[in-house]
Parts: structure tokens; C-alpha cells; sequence
């Protein structure tokens, strides 16, 4: 795989360079600090525990929603985020599907719509994951990249 490839070429370089880099970079203010979020689409959870105030907010996937009973469809993600905020979550996530960069880009704007500031749209660290997410932070989209398995998807994750 040559997405692979490149990471293992660039990995030694971005962890030799890490240390002085990280002195001069300007870290956004919404990287740094820990928020805790339900990782489930089970309402009945959200009830729960989103009352106690310690989860910043609620982030699902397809395979949480199919756990859920709940169909992984654009207008059910919506409801969703509307239930969630009505409890009190500050964020949703949601995960971006699809088989290609377009497909990810797609659904991430149409999850996003009703409420790009609180809407952050989740997009695998994949080839194909790296680059909807890049179009979707050029196109104003809060984007959390998701399913790192390891340091190469880490550091490329980094450089979005």
C-alpha cells in the first residue's frame, strides 16, 4: 500500500523533528483540554448520564447506531443531535460515510448542516479519510479523525 509506505518513511522524520516543533506551534484552543463524550447512540444512556454534567457531549458511529436500533441515515443522525442538545451535550460527532473521498465529504457536510459549530463530523484515518477531512476543515467543518490504530495514522492525523 503506498498511503502506508509514505507513513513509515515520514514517521522517523515527524518524531525526530517533534520537539523543537512543538515549541514553536500555536495549539488551537480545542486541542489540549479533556472532554469526556458518550460513546453510544442509546438515548436511554444519554438520559442517564448527560444530566450529571461531567461528558462534554455525545459521539456515535454506524456501528453504535446499528446497536442502537437506530438507522444510519442523515435525517436520524439529526434527530439525534437535536435529543442530545436538548440534554445538554455541548458537541455531537457523528462518523462520515462512504467508499471514497466524495462519498465522505458528502455525508460529513449534510451531518454537519443543522449546526456546523456544535456538529463535528468523524472521518476515518484512511487515505481516503485524510483527504475528505481536509476538504471538510477547508469547507468550515469541525472534523474529529477517528479509527487510529497506530503512530503512522497518528502523525498524519497531526497534519490535517
Amino acid at each position: 500500500d503506498p498511503f502506508e509506505a509514505m507513513l513509515h518513511r515520514l514517521v522517523p522524520l515527524f518524531l525526530a523533528i517533534l520537539p523543537a516543533a512543538s515549541m514553536a506551534l500555536s495549539i488551537p484552543p480545542l486541542r489540549g483540554n479533556s472532554r469526556f463524550f458518550l460513546d453510544t447512540a442509546d438515548v436511554r444512556e444519554w438520559e442517564a448520564l448527560l444530566p450529571l454534567g461531567i461528558f462534554h457531549g455525545v459521539t456515535t458511529n454506524p456501528v453504535l447506531l446499528q446497536r442502537a436500533g437506530v438507522a444510519c441515515t442523515v435525517d436520524e443522525c439529526h434527530r439525534l443531535a437535536k435529543t442530545a442538545f436538548s440534554l445538554g451535550a455541548n458537541e455531537f460527532m457523528a462518523q462520515a460515510w462512504g467508499g471514497d473521498t466524495d462519498a465522505l465529504v458528502e455525508s460529513g457536510l449534510a451531518l454537519r448542516a443543522p449546526d456546523p459549530a456544535r456538529i463535528v463530523v468523524k472521518v476515518p484515518v484512511t487515505a481516503a479519510g485524510t483527504a475528505a477531512a481536509a476538504r471538510l476543515i477547508r469547507a468550515g467543518t469541525r472534523v474529529c479523525l477517528t479509527a487510529c490504530y497506530g503512530r503512522e495514522q497518528a502523525v498524519v492525523a497531526v497534519g490535517v
